[in-house]
């Protein structure tokens, strides 16, 4: 029995492409799976990231590719949408051609419409230096690397003579108290105390010390000052040292400077150092907002329409983590309803009907802190502890993107949660090696001149 045929794409159908396959571009395509359009998806990786559960591979919980299934395989029963593999280099608004680069091949893509997507990268607020020291937490590269760096410091500390370097191999220094900061350090100190239980010989990897940095007054800000509260005394229980109103101005391999409240600087011991704090808008945002003739917002967004268009540009669609928007959030959520509502409006030209603005819905937030705790807020309501966890839990097994991943990670988690088990402690040199090539790349030098890796 032979499949069925892929429909005859071009001749007179309407282009549909995707720049980027996150949240936003991946609801945007499903939504289109049934439309008379030919839909290309263009992402400089080959799989769909759930960003919420980078951490989880940073720490040894899940392997990457339960968080990051390959795009092709969600996508196969979509027999109207092609997936290349580039990383999108122009827009011309005027040709309606994008044209992207793969290993120096380059392809152009005319489209009808256009939806823009590209997500996010960590923004170290002008120190790119920071990033041969502290490895971010927005890509699977970024996970794989911070896993090599933490697991790395507990065997270099195991055979380490020096006591004063030793400590330093044992503190690991998070920069950002919002859910992603918080959740990576809550999961250390669970590695730390559980996980590496009697692993060693001669350290004792409970001994551990935790260090959480935030240029604010409150951990968790987006969520209120009581959860915020809350989760700050939760992580002072569980032996993380929050260090509030604190600004990192320096590093090294292995320590931080920081100003402190009071204005004076301080500095901490810390080999392995993990960026939790910001991120930056994707280039495409630049000459998106020259050609539509407004100005990025604070972190790099492009101003939209209140139907997510481009100003001027009806036949774009700026989404997700690039759309300024009435002050929404880069949240996976924005994302989704951005996504779907880009491609109902699409769907709706076709048809005849008039454009209508986005209708954002807020299904809330959540955040784990360790095992058994976690805090949601859901408009008034809010959950802190164990429901605040099961909620997450739930909602995260629901996300996840494919019936094996979701049962996959439900195994993982009950493994790594009721027991101590962490399968995932691989490492390799590799992962360090890439990291100082990237952020060699960043600073415009030749990697080989750097130095010891981190």
């Amino acid at each position: 029995m032979h499949p069925p045929a892929e429909p005859a794409r071009g001749a007179g159908r309407h282009r549909v492409v995707i720049i980027g396959c996150g949240f936003g571009g991946l609801f945007a395509a499903r939504a289109l799976k049934k439309a008379p359009v030919d839909v290309t998806v263009i992402d400089r990786t080959n799989h769909h990231l759930f960003q919420p559960l980078l951490y989880q591979v940073a720490t040894g919980i899940l392997s990457e590719g339960e968080i990051a299934p390959a795009i092709r395989d969600i996508l196969r029963r979509h027999r109207n949408v092609s997936v290349h593999m580039g990383e999108v280099t122009d827009i011309d608004l005027g040709a309606r051609v994008v044209t992207s680069v793969h290993r120096e091949e380059e392809r152009r893509t005319p489209y009808d419409s256009l939806i823009v997507s590209p997500g996010t990268h960590t923004s170290y607020f002008g120190h790119d230096e920071f990033a041969r020291w502290a490895t971010g937490l927005k890509s699977i590269d970024d996970a794989l690397e911070a896993r090599g760096r933490i697991i790395e410091a507990f065997e270099l500390a195991e055979s380490e003579p020096d006591a004063a370097r030793r400590g330093a191999l044992l503190t690991f220094a998070v920069i950002g108290a919002g859910p992603t900061g918080v959740e990576m350090a809550g999961q250390i100190i669970e590695l730390s105390r559980r996980a590496l239980r009697h692993n060693f010989r001669t350290i004792d990897p409970a001994q551990a010390r935790v260090l959480l940095f935030d240029g604010g007054p409150s951990v968790l800000s987006f969520f209120g000052e009581r959860l915020g509260k809350r989760t700050e005394r939760d992580l002072g229980r569980l032996g993380v040292e929050v260090h509030l109103g604190t600004t990192v101005t320096g590093m090294d391999r292995d320590s931080l400077t920081v100003r402190r409240p009071d204005g004076e600087s301080e500095t901490f011991p810390a080999h392995t150092k993990l960026w939790a704090a910001g991120v930056a808008g994707s280039p495409l945002a630049r000459p998106l907002a020259v050609a539509a003739g407004v100005e990025l917002d604070r972190l790099g967004r492009v101003p939209v329409a209140d139907d997510c268009t481009l100003p001027g540009h009806p036949e774009v669609f700026v989404i997700g983590d690039l759309m300024a928007l009435a002050d929404l959030p880069g949240m996976a959520e924005v994302a989704m309803q951005s996504g779907r509502h880009a491609a109902r409006l699409i769907v709706g030209r076709l048809q005849g009907r008039p454009d209508t603005p986005l209708r954002y819905r807020d299904l809330g937030s959540m955040a784990t802190i360790s095992r058994f705790r976690g805090i949601a807020k859901i408009g008034r309501l809010q959950l802190s502890g164990f429901l605040g966890w099961v909620l997450w839990l739930v909602v995260h097994i629901t996300f996840l993107t494919g019936f094996k991943n979701r049962v996959s990670a439900l195994a993982r988690w009950t493994i790594s949660f009721l027991g101590r088990a962490r399968s995932e402690r691989t490492i390799t040199v590799q992962q360090v090696v890439a990291r100082e090539a990237v952020a060699a790349h960043r600073l415009g030098k030749d990697a080989s001149g750097r130095g010891e890796p981190g």
